[in-house]
């Protein structure tokens, strides 16, 4: 057996272990799935893509009423917007911790993303960083192209960075990420410290397309006092979330519904849960919330009334100071 083929299996048997047999096994079978090559992984009405990709319908579409080149500027048109949390427990140490969250970048769909995204990293002080899933965009073939522009972005962000897959990423890119310096979170607990306090950030793997995720898992590994906070890729855990006491919920894989119509009413969400969840603040039970409209795009590179943003996150414990 070559080196090469030596390490590949290492990395997967460490793979499995992480993520258990059970969720690993029915990831991989998903993955390998050949409907995964030819079905949009929303629901809804839309299902045509089975003959066309839905994808290049829309490209159809902008260019036939000439909208192409106003679109792309706006997917490319990256906003930085600051949210505040107040969250009780959150330690003295942590009052004004910085988290800044990037979501579905989809790297490999318009690399012209990148240089915007690093640019504006750089004028973001932040004390800590996570990427809540779907780095690529293709589902086939290499993920080459998304490795490189990861390295990018992950290279310009605070040391203290994580990241969870999404249903576009496969469990073998994890290996790869981890080596360019982004810690991946499959269904496992971290602990942030600031001398003797900490937080915990916990992270499961996709709950939407790939279903293995294991909130229960990941909160067994928190202790029960500490301020925590979840990544998750959809929002479509937020009932199982609140109940296991989560206080801050952080997600992405709506990307707002990307092309909305005035008002950021979303043509299309990918996925069923409630609209006040499919973007931006909401709270459910004791925890709250944010679904990030992403800082990328799927599919095709354009935008329409839903602005692509990186998100900071503020914390805050709601004490007065002594």
């Amino acid at each position: 057996m070559s080196p090469l083929s030596e390490k590949l299996d290492s990395d997967l048997l460490s793979l499995r272990r992480r993520l258990g047999d059970r969720l690993y096994t029915k990831r991989l079978k998903r993955q390998t799935d050949k409907t995964i090559r030819f079905l949009h992984q929303g629901k809804g009405v839309f299902r045509l893509e089975r003959l066309i990709p839905f994808d290049s319908l829309l490209d159809g579409f902008f260019k036939t009423f000439g909208i192409c080149d106003i679109m792309h500027r706006a997917f490319l048109d990256v906003r930085v917007v600051r949210q505040d949390w107040v969250i009780p427990s959150l330690p003295d140490a942590f009052e004004g911790f910085r988290l800044l969250q990037l979501t579905d970048l989809h790297c490999d769909l318009d690399p012209a993303l990148t240089d915007v995204v690093t640019d504006l990293i750089r004028i973001c002080p932040h004390d800590a960083a996570v990427i809540t899933g779907d780095f690529r965009n293709g589902m086939g073939g290499n993920h080459d192209v998304c490795i490189r522009e990861t390295r990018h972005i992950v290279e310009t962000l605070n040391p203290q960075r994580w990241g969870i897959l999404g249903n576009h990423d496969f469990i073998e890119m994890v290996p790869e990420l981890e080596s360019i310096g982004l810690p991946i979170l499959l269904n496992e607990a971290t602990e942030v410290r600031r001398g003797s306090a900490s937080i915990w950030i916990g992270g499961i793997d996709d709950p939407h397309f790939y279903q293995t995720h294991d909130l229960a898992e990941v909160r067994s590994r928190i202790p029960r006092e500490a301020c925590s906070i979840l990544l998750s890729h959809s929002p479509e855990t937020y009932t199982e979330a609140a109940r296991l006491g989560f206080h801050l919920h952080l997600s992405g894989h709506t990307h707002g519904g990307q092309i909305c119509l005035p008002g950021g009413r979303p043509v299309v969400v990918p996925c069923r849960v409630p609209r006040q969840f499919v973007v931006g603040r909401w709270s459910h039970g004791g925890m709250q919330g944010y679904t990030s409209p992403g800082t990328g795009g799927c599919g095709v590179a354009a935008r329409w009334n839903c602005p692509p943003e990186i998100t900071v996150h503020t914390l805050r414990s709601g004490r007065q100071p002594s």
